[in-house]
């Protein structure tokens, strides 16, 4: 994977050299819209700052879809149905874009993204991603781009760890969790808009003016 990320495998075990203690991290940026529609491709953006004074061993996020505080399914952007008659009780409620996360460099537009290598390697956990070491001082702005393919509202949370085997911990400054959540609507509708009286085209009702026009 880009950007110097493995994903998990065999040979030594992991845990065996991931040091122990807290790695102090900001999250300077979080972003994903509350209000989405089907089929309507959007970002989720995270930026995360080491405000510490030593290189944080490897950035994993873990980012599930429930309120719980365990993910409920498989896979971050899916919700789990409760049926034992499914075969499959996962569904998918957002559709993560292929090759996506990626890393947003520094005075690269969203529009150009695309073009940018994939920076984010699954985990064995099907809801964690991780991108590697981060020097103290640095920051790393992570997109998942995805489409909604449910409607309905959700709750997406996410949880910034140092390493994937809970030796490194990602903290607050004051020595607290780094976890956040969305509050996200998907709607099958279209959203209302219309032409104002210089051919503008707007979201929401207008006002219509003395000959009825917007």
């Amino acid at each position: 994977m880009a950007g110097g990320v493995s994903a998990c495998g065999g040979g030594q075990r992991q845990d065996a050299t991931e040091p122990v203690g807290n790695y102090p991290v900001k999250v300077t940026k979080h972003a994903f819209p509350a209000h989405q529609q089907l089929s309507e491709t959007t970002d989720l953006q995270l930026a995360i700052k080491n405000t510490g004074d030593k290189a944080l061993p490897d950035l994993a996020i873990t980012i599930y879809t429930g309120t719980g505080p365990h993910p409920t399914a498989d896979g971050s952007f899916s919700t789990r149905i409760d049926d034992p008659s499914l075969a499959n009780p996962n569904r998918p409620v957002w559709i993560l874009e292929n090759e996506y996360p990626k890393i947003l460099p520094p005075g690269v537009s969203l529009k150009k993204l695309d073009a940018q290598p994939t920076a984010g390697a699954a985990a064995a956990q099907t809801d964690t991603f991780q991108f590697g070491a981060l020097q103290p001082g640095a920051e790393k702005t992570i997109v998942w781009r995805v489409t909604p393919a449910k409607s309905g509202t959700y709750t997406v949370q996410y949880q910034v760890a140092a390493g994937l085997q809970g030796n490194a911990k990602a903290v607050t400054n004051d020595g607290a969790p780094v976890k956040g959540q969305f509050f996200v609507t998907i709607t099958s509708k279209p959203p209302q808009t219309c032409v104002t009286g210089s051919g503008k085209v707007v979201n929401g009702k207008c006002q219509l003016g003395p000959t009825g026009s917007g």
